[in-house]
């Protein structure tokens, strides 16, 4: 059994201007790294051994702030949890977007679809949990993963049958989100809010 702890990166003031970063690198604001510093602080009753981060630098800069404060390790990169590819719709405004293409679901041209992001991410845990087992790990290994909303959105999506996270839930920055794999099985425990 292996406990996984996703955590959203903290704010960038494109998070504040409501615009779609996707794979654009936005680094963290001041609000952001304090977000970081907090999910850091809800995540000191428990014993963790590892964290990872997606590429772009938001999200890692949040895994070094969550590192530092729990004594962690430098994060360990993982290309796979790195958010959603949003082709022509990067940069806009939430706003324009649902204008132009309706849905979070709608096919955008040169962007990713939520299940190929689904699947790229699972790939990507299911790794990161067969690492942990080859190391001389604690039979029940705990692991942070600093990632993106949209990336959330998708596992949330596939662990609840569909039915998370409900229309109008916001995966605010810095949210704390356990999961636990048992016999290659991903099952939510508990969603943190920020």
């Amino acid at each position: 059994m292996t406990f996984l702890t996703l955590v959203r990166h903290g704010q960038t003031d494109w998070n504040l201007a409501h615009r779609i970063q996707g794979s654009t690198d936005i680094p963290l604001n001041e609000t952001g790294r304090a977000d970081a510093l907090a999910a850091a602080e809800a995540l000191l009753d428990g014993e963790h051994h590892a964290i990872y981060a997606s590429p772009l630098v938001r999200a890692q800069e949040t895994a070094r702030i969550i590192s530092g404060r729990l004594g962690l390790t430098e994060p360990l990169i993982t290309r796979g949890l790195r958010e959603r590819e949003f082709g022509d719709a990067e940069g806009s405004s939430v706003a324009d977007y649902l204008a132009t293409y309706g849905d979070w679901h709608a096919a955008v041209p040169g962007a990713e679809s939520l299940e190929q992001v689904r699947d790229r991410a699972l790939d990507s845990l299911h790794r990161i949990v067969r690492e942990s087992r080859r190391r001389a790990a604690p039979a029940a290994e705990s692991i942070i993963v600093v990632s993106h909303g949209g990336v959330l959105r998708a596992l949330l999506m596939h662990v609840s049958g569909g039915t998370l996270p409900r229309a109008g839930d916001v995966l605010h920055n810095g949210s704390v989100h356990r999961f636990v794999v048992e016999r290659g099985n991903l099952r939510l425990l508990a969603s943190i809010p920020a």
